[in-house]
């Protein structure tokens, strides 16, 4: 897939998906690509955003589900991005302190070379204890 982290902190991740090896036989990107390089924001943003090797150590993230509108079809770089605000990030963190795990809903946007929405997706996520 070739996907690259371009710039990953806490309450935010970004990558981009390059045209090969993700194009298929109608010159495009393929779904499974795009669904790919979008889901994954949900793990980087995670480690970058939970302290999971001190405060939070024993809690790994997980996607519980997640869904994926197409819009157009994809040609070129895909840079997909997804935020989670302060607050948001804050309620997670405390509920995983409480109980055992944090639910946040992460929606990814997925752009083209031109700045063109692709595709969007929404992922509900857990930070929670393994165990």
């Amino acid at each position: 897939m070739g996907i690259r982290v371009v710039e990953v902190r806490p309450g935010f991740a970004r990558a981009e998906l390059p045209p090969e090896p993700n194009t298929n036989h109608f010159g495009v990107t393929y779904a499974g690509s795009l669904f790919s390089v979008a889901e994954m924001l949900g793990g980087l943003l995670a480690l970058a955003t939970f302290d999971l090797d001190g405060e939070l150590a024993g809690f790994v993230p997980l996607v519980k589900e997640s869904t994926i509108r197409f819009r157009r079809p994809a040609l070129g770089v895909v840079r997909a991005e997804a935020s989670l605000s302060d607050d948001e990030v804050a309620r997670v963190r405390e509920s995983a302190l409480a109980v055992g795990k944090g639910e946040f809903v992460l929606e990814a946007t997925l752009t083209d070379a031109g700045g063109e929405v692709v595709a969007s997706t929404t992922g509900t996520y857990q930070v929670r204890r393994l165990g």
